[in-house]
C-alpha cells in the first residue's frame, strides 16, 4: 500500500503529484497489463530480445 504523507501548507496537486510518481515507480499499472491477456513464454522472449536489439541498435546510432 502507497502512503503519502501530507506535510502542512503544501498542495494537494504536490502531494497528488508524488504519489503518482510513487504508483508510478511500483509497476502496478505496467503488471496490470501485462496480466490482461496471456503471452507464451517463447513469445515473451523473443520481445525482450527484440527490445534489447532496439535499443543497442539506437544507442549504436547515437555514438556514430
Amino acid at each position: 500500500m502507497i502512503v503519502i504523507n501530507v506535510k502542512e501548507n503544501e498542495s494537494i496537486d504536490r502531494a497528488l503529484k508524488r504519489f503518482k510518481k510513487k504508483f508510478e515507480r511500483t509497476g502496478v499499472l505496467r503488471e496490470l497489463r501485462a496480466r490482461t491477456f496471456y503471452e507464451k513464454p517463447s513469445i515473451k522472449r523473443r520481445t525482450v530480445k527484440l527490445k534489447a536489439a532496439y535499443r543497442q541498435y539506437m544507442r549504436d546510432q547515437e555514438n556514430n
